[in-house]
Formats: C-alpha cells, sequence, structure tokens
C-alpha cells in the first residue's frame, strides 16, 4: 500500500490498536509515506505488528496497552514522555457479538463491554496522552459512518451505532475544551471493510480504503479544529 502523499521523514504517528486489521494496514501505510510507527498491542502474544518491526527494526516501536485499562493509559504516556508524536490514531473498537439485537434485548454487560471499548477508552487515551502530540500535529479516533444520527435512517447494529455516537459527542466535548488549541482533531468513518469487525461481506477491501485513510489524516495536518470524515476526505453529517 502506497499514497500519494511524498515520504515525510523524522514524523512519527502513534497507532493505538496496531496488532492486526485496520491499525496493522496503517501502520504499513504510514511506513510506505516515510513515517515512523510507535504501535501498540494488547498482551504479549506475537501479531502482525511484530513482523512489520521485524522488517523496520529502526521505524516500528511497539508498546503494550490495553485501552480498557487507565493505569496502562498512564503508563504509557510516561514512557513515551520523551518522544515527539505527530500523529495519534485511536483506532481500537469492538462489537456486540449479535449485531443485530436491539440496544433493549442486549445484555448489560455486552452494553458496557461496547461502550467502555469504543467511547469510554478512546477519550482516556486521548486525554492521556494529548500531550505527547506536538502543536501542529494532529489527534485522530476511529469513528463510523454508523455513529451518524443524521444518516440513521434504516436502524440496526443499535449498540455499534450508539457507541460511535457518544464517541463522536465526547470528541466534540473534547474540542470544545480545546477551542484555541492549534492541532487537528479527525473523527474518521472509514466505511465498511472486510476486517474481522467488518466480515467476509464488507464490499471494500483494506488494499483500497487504507490508502484514502493514511491520505485524509496526511491532509488534515495544520487545519485546527475537530472534523468528521470519510475516508475520501468528505464531511459526514453529525
Amino acid at each position: 500500500m502506497t499514497s500519494n502523499h511524498a515520504n515525510e521523514t523524522n514524523k512519527t504517528t502513534l497507532i493505538v490498536g496496531a496488532s492486526r486489521g485496520l491499525g496493522h494496514a496503517m501502520t504499513a501505510e504510514f511506513l510506505g509515506c516515510g513515517w515512523n510507527v510507535i504501535g501498540t498491542v494488547r498482551g504479549s502474544d506475537r501479531s502482525q505488528l511484530h513482523d512489520l518491526a521485524d522488517a523496520h527494526p529502526s521505524r516500528v516501536e511497539i508498546e503494550q496497552l490495553d485501552v480498557t485499562e487507565p493505569e496502562q493509559i498512564a503508563a504509557l504516556r510516561d514512557r513515551l514522555a520523551e518522544k515527539q508524536i505527530d500523529i495519534l490514531f485511536v483506532n481500537a473498537g469492538t462489537a456486540n457479538t449479535n449485531q443485530d439485537e436491539t440496544i433493549a434485548e442486549v445484555s448489560t454487560d455486552a452494553f458496557i463491554r461496547v461502550m467502555v471499548t469504543n467511547a469510554l477508552s478512546p477519550m482516556r487515551v486521548v486525554e492521556g496522552l494529548q500531550d505527547c502530540v506536538t502543536p501542529a500535529g494532529l489527534i485522530g479516533v476511529m469513528s463510523s459512518g454508523q455513529g451518524s444520527i443524521s444518516n440513521n435512517t434504516n436502524g440496526g447494529h443499535e449498540v455499534y451505532r450508539g457507541s460511535k455516537a457518544a464517541l463522536n459527542q465526547y470528541m466534540r466535548s473534547y474540542a470544545a475544551r480545546h477551542a484555541n488549541d492549534p492541532r487537528a482533531l479527525v473523527l474518521m468513518a472509514p466505511g465498511w471493510i472486510r476486517t474481522g469487525l467488518g466480515g467476509p461481506d464488507a464490499p471494500f477491501g483494506m488494499e483500497e480504503t487504507v490508502p484514502q485513510i493514511v491520505s485524509t489524516l496526511l491532509a488534515q495536518q495544520g487545519k485546527p479544529g475537530l472534523r468528521y470524515l470519510d475516508r475520501e476526505g468528505r464531511e459526514v453529517p453529525w
């Protein structure tokens, strides 16, 4: 995977949730653009990210992080104290097992798990690691078009939709509290992609979509304020 952007050496992105799927593919794409990558994995098992680190030993660093554990976020912040991060992108996310169940049918435990992983934990990561990001940098979070309230005309996937809508609201609150922050803030709606979460029936593969995701993020550098964008850089209705 390669984007149309020229190589930007000596820049670093921190991708939270980079062991597989979109996070892993984004790591490879950023490497292709000349960036260095710090990627986080949950647990100690070997992952696809380790293969990239073996292939690019001076440009890929691996950190362990479970986003649902606040003390691990704080520990990562301490380890990154001397690092300069140009883009922080939080990719971690999940869904309930049966996405056809309504909000009234989902178990309390499943609801809590999805909301904590998709809405609460990404904001804890943003708040905890924001000081690592340069003043001219970018903070991005993986949202979803399903988080759009305006576009919800068909229903379905209610628990997942609600978690992403909550994430969007919390990022909007964050942006309001940091109205004078020069950094770009992006909620990324990547579309329905064939991943472990998206499933095999999704219409798009990572080969065609991840370069667009990364290209859009790179294009947002230097543009302060919060934007809710699809992978082609188009505004998504809130």
